[in-house]
């Protein structure tokens, strides 16, 4: 086993598998992470800001929320149409 596939495996078991969000609190900037597989395809991915709380939809929301959130996916809409293997797609998924 090489050093590459030894690295998989060990996120893998860590993330519990792929395409499985997880808080990272004691990363400096990214408040989560994510082992992405599209394909054959592996990347680790690493998103949202840490300390900045994302709005997803919620009963009785103000209409400074929906809006707050309407204008992130809207900003971000080319990056989340990108798939798995974008940071905007899993901020959006998590966080949005």
């Amino acid at each position: 086993m090489d050093k590459y596939t030894a690295r998989i495996q060990a996120l893998r078991k860590e993330f519990g598998g792929f395409n499985n969000p997880k808080r990272t609190p004691s990363h400096p900037k990214k408040s989560h992470a994510v082992l992405s597989k599209v394909g054959e395809q592996i990347k680790l991915i690493r998103f949202g800001q840490q300390g900045v709380s994302g709005s997803p939809a919620k009963e009785g929301e103000s209409e400074a929320y929906k809006n707050r959130r309407k204008s992130f996916k809207a900003r971000h809409a080319s990056n989340i149409a990108k798939g798995k293997t974008s940071a905007a797609y899993w901020a959006d998924k998590v966080k949005w």
